[in-house]
Parts: structure tokens; C-alpha cells; sequence
């Protein structure tokens, strides 16, 4: 019997080792459709469009990773960049990151930010969350909603994607601080954590860990590595996210309230090295990746496709690829990813996707430009 148990596992461990090799292999296939598009060049002065949001029919606002915010009018981007912008740690990873706009920004004029702030106790820098409104080329009425405990001097994993969900509810991520051992499983630290609050900054008393004397009260998903991605569904309304393994392991998450997603117990990447992280890649009270890449596309940006100016791609997922320079398209069946092809190979490191009222979408990339997507006549 034991002789036949250590069989079966030796099996079962070749097997696996099999898969891996050959997901290791595969090659993300080229989409039918992607002849019928084309990227159009609105701008390449923006050097790390981190994140864009329209604020209108006619404004797009974009963050420049280095600090700055720009304004694009009417297809043009204004020389002048907005003043009020908070201070940031513009080093590696970190700088002025994710926008988003309020659920009624045409009555309230909110504005969100994500940044690698010097708010909060301790030395360093960590994830803050700001709001304010923009009046004359400038930040006013400024409020501080969040910062990240603690503060470290890491320049690496701050996230940081911020979406609202259709309750109001806005959420955001920050990723590990490149300090696996330490955040990602603790409660008691804001790092690899999928947060939400109130558009004030307030906490929702329906939150998973409120009244925890161990616990942050703003987190509502923890065991993350360092998502750069999030988008709601634009049925169900969930919050869908993706993360960067390490050396593979990449994952699209579901997020749902008080789920552990495992990292660094659980992965289906290793280290740089070639090393092993941990042989698990599931356990029991830890939530499975929706689907995952190996190797790593190094994935940023995220859009559901709900625009009838994109019919093959209606009703499916766009995820950028830093590492491989083109836009993934994430075939969906209802919730469930189905498959994979690649779309405008060599278009640039994609850091950014957001959809133009008229369902126009635009994609930002690192150096090479923002562009709107247009098809080929």
C-alpha cells in the first residue's frame, strides 16, 4: 500500500511537472481580429501614462508616473501640466499612479488618485489615496482618504489600481512592497491587500474584518503579490483584478470579501533565480486564480469591452503586456475565462486602457505613446 502511494504521488508529481513544462511553452496565439484594428497616435509626450480616466466627451486626464498630470483636449495634449499634484516617491515602481473619477463626477467633481505617498508614521513611503477636484488647471479641495501602513523605504509592489464598484464603494490595491514574508499575509498590514472604503475615505461597516483588533479595516482581500490591474464587471458588478507573479504565476482574480488569494503559500510562478518558491500551488481556504500565465506577460491595465465599435472582442477582457508589448484578449465565457489570444504585437510596454464615453477605447504604453483604437477600413 505505501509502495503504491509513493507511486501514485511520483506520478502525480511528474504529471504536474509535465504541464508545467509544456504552459511553459506555450505561446499566446495571435487573435483572428487582429487585423481589423489599428492603434492611431493621439499623443507620445506622456512618458508613463500610469493611469487615464475621461472626464468627459472631450478631456482625458492622464498620470504621468514621474509626478505629473496631464490634460489631453479635444485630442490634444495641453503643454502646461496641472498644478496641485501631491508630492510623490517617482523612484522605480513608485510615483503618481492610478485616476479614477466618481460615480457622479458630473455633480460632484471628484477626482481619485493613487501615489507612492510620504504620509503615515515611520520612514519611507507606502500607497495613499487622494481626492480632489480640478478648477483652472489645478487640484483644489484637497482630502487625504488613505495611507498605507507602514511606511517602508522599498521602492517596489505599491499596486495600484483604483475602481468603484455600482454601490459606490471605492476599492484599490497595494502590492507586497517587495516584502513577501512580511505584508501579504497579515492583517495588521495594509501591503498585498485588495482594500475598500467610501467615496469620504470612511470605512463600510459591512467590510469583511471590521471590528478585529488584528486586523486593517479597509481590507477586503489579502494574499496578493501586486495587482496592477482592476475593472468591475460590467454584469455581475464584481471587481475583477490581475496581479504579477514572479518568474510566472501571473493570476486574474475575482475578488470576493474576506478571501485569502495565497500569496506566498500558494503560487504557480518561482523566483527570479529559478528557484522554488513554495512546491503548493493550492489549499484548502485559499482562493484558485481565475485563469494564470506561464510565463509571466507582466500584465498592467485591465477593460471589460462592452462598446458595439468592437464586436469581437464585446463582452471580453483586455489586459495589457509590459513584458511582451501587446494587448491580451481574455476570451470570457459569462465569468469564466475561456481562452487567450494576442492583439498589435510591438505596440510598447501597455500601462493603461480606459474607454471614451462614445466607446472609443485608448491605450497608454510606456515611451511609445497613447492611442486610440480604430478599425481598419
Amino acid at each position: 500500500m505505501k509502495k503504491y502511494v509513493l507511486s501514485a504521488l511520483a506520478a502525480t508529481l511528474l504529471s504536474a511537472s509535465v504541464s508545467l513544462v509544456n504552459a511553459q511553452q506555450q505561446e499566446i496565439p495571435l487573435s483572428p481580429s487582429a487585423s481589423k484594428y489599428r492603434l492611431e497616435l493621439i499623443t507620445r509626450d506622456v512618458q508613463i501614462p500610469w493611469g487615464m480616466v475621461w472626464l468627459n466627451e472631450s478631456e482625458l486626464l492622464v498620470t504621468n508616473r514621474a509626478g505629473d498630470l496631464r490634460l489631453v483636449k479635444d485630442g490634444k495634449l495641453i503643454d502646461e501640466a496641472i498644478k496641485g499634484v501631491p508630492e510623490v516617491h517617482a523612484e522605480r515602481q513608485g510615483g503618481l499612479l492610478d485616476v479614477e473619477i466618481d460615480p457622479n463626477y458630473s455633480e460632484n467633481g471628484w477626482i481619485y488618485f493613487s501615489y507612492s505617498g510620504y504620509e503615515g508614521e515611520g520612514e519611507g513611503n507606502n500607497t495613499s489615496i487622494m481626492r480632489a477636484r480640478l478648477k483652472d488647471m489645478q487640484l483644489v479641495d484637497k482630502q487625504l482618504l488613505f495611507h498605507g501602513y507602514p511606511n517602508t523605504d522599498r521602492v517596489h509592489h505599491y499596486g495600484s489600481r483604483i475602481e468603484f464598484d455600482k454601490q459606490g464603494y471605492l476599492y484599490f490595491s497595494i502590492g507586497d512592497r517587495g516584502q513577501r514574508d512580511v505584508h501579504p499575509q497579515r492583517l495588521d498590514h495594509d501591503p498585498g491587500k485588495i482594500h475598500r472604503i467610501k467615496a469620504d475615505g470612511s470605512v463600510p461597516d459591512s467590510n469583511p474584518f471590521v471590528g478585529r483588533d488584528d486586523a486593517r479595516p479597509t481590507i477586503y482581500s489579502y494574499g496578493h503579490r501586486n495587482p496592477q490591474g482592476m475593472a468591475m464587471h460590467p454584469v455581475t458588478g464584481d471587481i475583477w483584478t490581475h496581479e504579477h507573479g514572479p518568474r510566472g504565476g501571473d493570476e486574474i482574480n475575482i475578488i470576493k470579501a474576506g478571501a485569502n488569494y495565497g500569496w506566498p503559500e500558494i503560487t504557480y510562478g518561482i523566483n527570479y533565480n529559478g528557484t522554488t518558491i513554495t512546491e503548493e500551488t493550492a489549499r484548502d481556504g485559499m482562493q484558485q486564480p481565475e485563469w494564470y500565465w506561464v510565463p509571466s506577460i507582466a500584465p498592467s491595465a485591465m477593460q471589460f469591452i462592452t462598446s458595439d465599435k468592437y464586436p469581437d472582442w464585446q463582452g471580453h477582457l483586455l489586459v495589457g503586456s509590459l513584458k511582451f508589448a501587446h494587448v491580451v484578449l481574455v476570451e470570457l465565457d459569462g465569468s469564466k475565462v475561456v481562452g487567450h489570444s494576442k492583439l498589435f504585437e510591438g505596440a510598447g510596454r501597455i500601462r493603461s486602457m480606459a474607454t471614451h464615453p462614445n466607446g472609443d477605447l485608448y491605450i497608454g504604453t510606456d515611451g511609445n505613446g497613447i492611442y486610440r483604437v480604430v478599425p481598419n477600413t
